[in-house]
């Protein structure tokens, strides 16, 4: 079996990864010049974002599951060539968006604030609890009114994706984050005349970018019928045979089940990190910070591995040995540019903390997390090729197993254990965590090479 591909296979996989790749850089340049924004407000006002944006993570992960999910059967009826079974999927991501949205909006209303505190359980160190408090409640107010378009814009950026069209949700990713980035600009600091808003200020710029993203890929997929035939005729009605939607909730169910534990796991990773101190919450922020910016390279090409492998799945036009050949490729390509995005992210970890107005103390953990992860990157990169290949032929309660299950069966009981009885300090404790992720690679390539994520998802019954 090769590890190495063709010029036509690499041309073939950049062409899908890469557009996603720009989106998702410039989306989290700048995510990270935002933060680095708030940062300069202070470390109370970074931290209460911080934590905020845990919350949300988990809502923007579970949006992804569903749309992801249904998503799967999205690229096999787009390889398949079939516009009706792509119009019903698509049908069915709105919905389940919408509905994940007003449940999001009522949960964060009326439970927020106590969410929040959950956080604010540790030592203050630098920090100062009330005011984190504050701007925490501040922000997260605002943030409800993103939750809706970016409900829609998701499920419509996902089915461009999943039919080929990359570069128009790459676009518009790029002017809401560009949106975001002015506004954060004029309402964080009160520039041009507008009022100085603080976090309010970085909330309320996100949800304008939020709006502008939505509105590009909705209208351009009803004004370009000879790119997206499918769009026509899909609010006619609401209708989704029967057999499918049963064959859709069977399958997507477990993505968006894994996405909510997976999510809801590493939101308790960092509730349990933060029994440290405002001093870690602070530092993990600018870790992240500047990891999510170097980890679109593997999370770009783990979209891309869904994409490919299930339009594959769709044509029909390779053989059990053909497509592991292919996955084997993906993989061993996503790898090896991951370490020249771990290498370069190791480069920049001792100058970045430097950018925010906080202690040396918060400057230094932040440093060292970043090391730790751009070291671990390669195992990262690994175990998210392996998620995407099982999840590309609809072995969803494998995924789920593979991702939820791990995190909340391995890594939440050694870190509350660490947390509690073993007096280490937060590197050596971080590193202990990461290297439980060798378990999940191992397991990730047993279940890749059984071949069992090998199956066509397109065949339903028309009631």
């Amino acid at each position: 079996m090769r590890l190495i591909g063709t010029k036509d296979f690499y041309k073939k996989t950049l062409t899908v990864a890469v557009p996603i790749m720009i989106q998702n850089g410039i989306t989290n340049v700048v995510g990270m010049l935002d933060n680095i924004m708030v940062g300069r407000v202070g470390t109370d006002a970074m931290s209460g974002v911080s934590i905020v944006n845990q919350l949300l993570f988990v809502f923007i992960l579970c949006l992804f599951g569903a749309t992801a999910g249904i998503g799967i059967f999205t690229a096999q009826f787009a390889g398949k060539g079939d516009n009706e079974g792509i119009r019903y999927t698509m049908r069915m991501k709105l919905m389940v968006a919408i509905f994940l949205a007003a449940v999001g909006i009522s949960i964060f209303a009326l439970k927020g604030d106590s969410l929040i505190q959950f956080w604010l359980k540790g030592d203050s160190g630098t920090g100062n609890i009330a005011n984190t408090l504050s701007s925490a409640k501040s922000y997260l107010f605002v943030c409800l009114f993103e939750m809706v378009p970016l409900a829609i814009a998701m499920s419509y950026a996902g089915t461009l994706r999943e039919t080929g069209e990359t570069m128009l949700p790459m676009k518009a990713g790029i002017a809401a984050v560009f949106v975001n980035l002015i506004g954060n600009y004029i309402l964080i600091y009160g520039k041009f005349g507008a009022p100085a808003l603080g976090v309010v200020g970085a909330a309320l710029a996100t949800v304008i970018s939020r709006f502008v993203e939505a509105f590009i890929v909705i209208f351009w997929m009803h004004t370009h019928a000879d790119k997206s035939p499918y769009a026509a005729g899909l609010y006619r009605s609401f209708y989704i045979p029967a057999d499918l939607v049963k064959k859709i909730a069977l399958k997507s169910s477990p993505v968006l089940l894994n996405e909510f534990l997976w999510s809801g796991g590493q939101t308790v990773l960092s509730q349990q990190y933060s029994l440290m101190g405002l001093d870690v919450v602070a530092a993990m922020n600018i870790s992240s910070t500047v990891n999510n910016v170097f980890n679109i390279v593997f999370i770009a090409m783990g979209d891309a591995i869904a994409i490919i492998l299930g339009q594959e799945l769709g044509k029909k036009k390779k053989d059990k040995a053909g497509l592991m050949e292919e996955a084997h490729q993906l993989t061993f390509f996503t790898v090896a540019i991951c370490l020249i995005s771990g290498a370069l992210l190791f480069m920049v970890s001792s100058h970045f903390p430097r950018i925010y107005n906080t202690s040396d103390t918060i400057r230094g953990i932040a440093a060292g997390l970043i090391r730790l992860c751009a070291v671990f990157m390669p195992l990262y990169a690994y175990e998210n090729s392996a998620y995407f290949t099982l999840r590309s032929g609809g072995n969803t309660w494998l995924t789920f197993v593979f991702d939820s299950l791990f995190v909340w069966v391995i890594s939440i009981p050694v870190l509350c254990i660490l947390v509690r009885f073993s007096g280490l300090a937060i590197l050596p404790m971080f590193a202990c965590v990461q290297l439980l992720e060798l378990i999940k690679c191992a397991i990730g390539f047993i279940m890749v090479n059984k071949g069992i994520w090998i199956n066509d998802l397109t065949q339903y019954a028309e009631k």
